[in-house]
Order: C-alpha cells, then structure tokens, then sequence
C-alpha cells in the first residue's frame, strides 16, 4: 500500500475530513498492531505446549499417563482435565479483571502509556512462564500475561480507529486482528520445531520467545504519537490538533479537529462514563457491542485454536501431523484476514458476517456428520480420506471467521461509542470478550469429551443465531466517520432510532 498521495476524505454534516494516508499512520498503525502479535502469539503457544509430553510430564502428570497408555486413551476425554484447562484459561480471567485499570488509563493517561504498560506485562509474564518451575509459576506468568492482553486490547483497537482516515478505518483496525493471525501461525511454527527439541526444554523455548512480541509492543509504543482524540481529551488541544495535522498529511484539519473538540466537551460532561452506557441513547452501542463478544466467542473458533493440535491428534494424526495441520489452519488464518483488510472498507461489514455464517454453519455441520459417523471414541478407524476433508472442513470455516467475526468482532464496537462512552464501551467489550474466552477455554476440552462430535452442532446452532442478530438488528458502519455515527448510523436504524432521543437522560 502507497503510503503518501491518496486521499481518504470521510464526511461530516456535508463537509469533507481532507486526509491523506501518511507514513506517520501506517507506521503507527503497525507498531501499536504488534498487541495483537502478542495476543495471538498466546492463544497459539498455549494448545502446541499443552500437546508436547515433557510439558505433561512436569505440570499434568495425570493427563500425562492418561495420553500414554493406550487402554485408557480416549479419542475425545483423553485431555479432559481441569488444571490443564486453567493454564490456557487463567489468561483470559485476568484480562477480564485487567480491562477495568485499563479503561481509567485508557481515559485518563492516553491510549499511548497504556500500550506501554500491556508490554511491560507481556515481558514480566513471559519470563516467569519460560523459568516456571512448579504449576503456581507458570499460572502466575499466565495471569501477568493476561494483564497484558487486557490493557493491549482496550487501548489498541481504539488507537487504530481513532488514528485512522474514515475511508480505511476498517483496514487499519483489521491489522489488530491481522496480527492475532500472524501470531497464531508464528506460534504454531515454533511449536511444530520445539516439539522435537530433545532433552525436556522445548516448552520452555516456545514460551519464552513470547518475549519478541512483547518486546516489540513496548517499544513501539514509545515511538508512537497518542490520538488526537485522547490529546485533546485531555485537555491538550495544540498538541491535539498538531498531531492531527501531521497525521492527516494536510493543513485542512478544522472540520475534524473541531468535530473531536465538540466530541471532548460533551465528554468532559460525563463524570461516571460506565453508569453513562447504561442511559438510554447509549443502549444500542452496548448491546451490538456485548453481542459481538459474545457471538465471536460462541462461533467456536477459540475452541479449534486453543487446541488444534489436540484437536488434530483427536482425528488420529498423531503428534507432528497435528502440529502440522495446525500451522495450516494457521496459514489460512492469516490469508483470509488480508482478505478483510482488502474488503471491509468495499463491501461493508454486513456482507462479510453474512456471507461467513453461510460457510461456518455448513463447515461445523458436516465436521459434526463425519465425526459423528466415522470416529469411535476409542479407535482411530477414520479413513485418510475423511481426516482430509475434515481438515478441509475446518480450514474453511477458520477462514470465514477470519474476515469476518476475528477482525470485526473488534471493529465495529471500536467504532460505535461516542467519545464520552468509548474508553468505556471498550472495556466492557473486551471484558465480555475475555469472560467468554475463559468460558469457552475452561470449558472446552470437558465439552469435548461429554458432546463428542455433537459440540460442532452446539456452536453451528450458535452461528444460526448470529447470522440473524446481523442480518435484522446490526448497521453498517462502512465509510462513517467515527464522531458521526449517532446522527448517521443510529438516528436512521429502523429499530435502534427510538433509542436516540436527544433529551432523554434516563439510565
């Protein structure tokens, strides 16, 4: 992408945002991306660690001699254990509870510090993880890990919406997402050559080069600028309104720059911000923005992440062809979010989550019909040919929710909130984010063993629903400048305009 001479005007009451995509913007947008490098980095790491026998051996001995011996191998309860789920869950826990601190520092610091802090986290728990010498080590490092991902991930997302041009604010909020995938794959790279590290410390590789990530986010995001949405926030309007102008590429900034000082006003109004998402006008971003965490987390897309090479060995591929098949999916991951980037801002958001729940509810359907008719729970007698296709089944329906529910179940509730409710709408939606995550993370694998193959069917059910919520009660934001969405997108919903009654205050 050209980074100097396009124009990316948005409108605003009939006048024009001038902007030009910068270098100063999409190097900035690159750095503060790397939280999601970090984020999905962790999702990745935690399912290849978890399969890899010295891990087992030193932390879940049960689980351990469960995988070995043979009699008592269980194609779908063989991982079924409590403490092993905590490891990869513990994360998502303290990102729920984390998310609060960072929205105050969200608000009150700037996007840019608290960045800063989600990286010296990510560093701390890295390397308690990569040293752990007992399972309270490595669940502390994962809890340190997870304050990253809470502050990472209320802070990133806003600072790429609110730093992008209106007319590629969803290309450039997708990078978050795009990183997440590229995480994901790096994570199942090094799992796959890790895995056959002799000598008991291969787990300890994969958890500690967590630290180049980490790494990464701390430093960038001391040579980023912060928005000129949270500067002028806070009451630094010249400072404000100078980065504006650096990261528009233009002297034209009074429209906008007037339209964020309107915006912080009405925001400086508004002393208890959570208690102001629950008035009235406020209703129908919170509601898109819990349902999206919700339904992102119930696609089941988590559930084959955390644990595509359990998921894989399940199927009877043994260990390196797990890996293996896991670095596709991840592979594809990634191909289809660039797929988003390309398309978001053309298309729209609609269309991508509709086409998606088409693909995704088929994917999951036959997955369920060819688990269900071919795999024994105590017997590898699925021909090659079915594993194959099930793999081919499970690629499609990880690309579907790559461009759509992965990179838009965090764009469009970063985009939706008015400024006085954003640092706050944000952390509710990471913190609904994550609480899902937990759930779905500690409850997956014992989902598994007690649904069998049926658990495709319970989350393909969930993508029914989803795909109707979308279709009937989500708009589209496509091309809307950020500060104009109440006038532009709610005021002209055909179910949320009665919400948006300028004069009523009324929790």
């Amino acid at each position: 992408m050209a980074v100097g001479g396009f124009s990316a005007a948005g409108t605003s009451g009939g006048r024009d945002y001038e902007a030009k995509i910068t270098p100063v913007v999409i190097i900035s947008c690159l750095m503060a991306a790397t939280g999601g490098l970090m984020f999905g980095y962790d999702i990745g790491i935690s399912g290849g660690v978890t399969s890899m026998p010295d891990f087992l051996k030193k932390f879940f001995p049960v689980v351990y001699k469960r995988t070995q011996e043979k009699g008592l191998d269980s194609n779908y309860c063989k991982y079924d254990n409590q403490g092993l789920q905590l490891f990869t869950s513990s994360l998502y826990l303290a990102a729920l509870i984390a998310t609060f601190g960072a929205s105050y520092t969200t608000r009150k610091l700037g996007r840019k510090p608290t960045m800063f802090i989600a990286g010296i986290f990510f560093i701390v728990g890295t390397i308690l993880n990569a040293a752990a010498m007992n399972f309270l080590m490595l669940v502390l490092g994962r809890l340190l890990l997870g304050c990253g991902v809470g502050f990472a991930n209320q802070a990133v997302p806003l600072f790429l919406s609110e730093i992008a041009p209106t007319r590629i604010r969803g290309a450039l909020n997708i990078l978050f997402q795009l990183n997440v995938t590229i995480g994901i794959l790096f994570a199942n790279l090094i799992n796959y050559g890790t895995a056959k590290i002799e000598g008991g410390w291969g787990w300890r590789l994969s958890l500690g080069l967590a630290g180049v990530p980490a790494v990464m986010l701390t430093v960038g995001s001391i040579l980023v600028v912060d928005t000129p949405n949270s500067l002028i926030e806070r009451g630094r309007l010249e400072e404000g309104k100078a980065v504006l102008r650096k990261i528009r590429g233009t002297d034209n900034i009074e429209p906008e720059f007037f339209d964020i000082v309107e915006a912080s006003r009405i925001s400086k109004e508004v002393k208890h911000p959570f208690r102001s998402l629950l008035k009235r006008r406020n209703r129908p971003q919170l509601i898109i923005a819990i349902f999206m965490q919700v339904f992102q987390q119930c696609t089941g897309i988590n559930s084959i992440m955390f644990y595509a090479p359990v998921l894989f060995s399940t199927l009877g591929f043994g260990g390196d062809a797990s890996l293996y098949s896991a670095v596709i999916t991840g592979a594809v991951n990634v191909l289809s979010t660039v797929v988003s980037i390309y398309s978001v801002d053309k298309i729209g958001r609609r269309a991508l989550l509709l086409e998606a729940g088409v693909q995704m509810f088929v994917s999951q359907t036959v997955i369920a019909v060819v688990l269900g008719l071919k795999l024994r729970d105590n017997s590898d007698d699925m021909s090659r040919g079915l594993a194959v296709l099930v793999v081919i089944m499970v690629c499609t329906f990880v690309s579907s929710f790559a461009w759509s529910w992965g990179p838009l179940g965090w764009l469009v509730p970063s985009e939706i909130f008015p400024l006085e409710t954003r640092s706050a709408g944000q952390s509710v939606t990471v913190c609904v984010n994550m609480l899902f995550t937990f759930i779905i993370a500690q409850a997956f694998l014992s989902m598994l063993c007690h649904f069998k193959f049926g658990i495709f069917l319970f989350f393909s059910g969930w993508v029914l629903v989803m795909s109707l919520f979308v279709m009937f009660l989500l708009p589209e934001t496509k091309n809307v400048p950020i500060e104009e969405m109440t006038e532009r997108v709610w005021k002209q919903h055909w179910f949320w305009k009665r919400y948006m009654d300028d004069n009523d205050d009324d929790a």
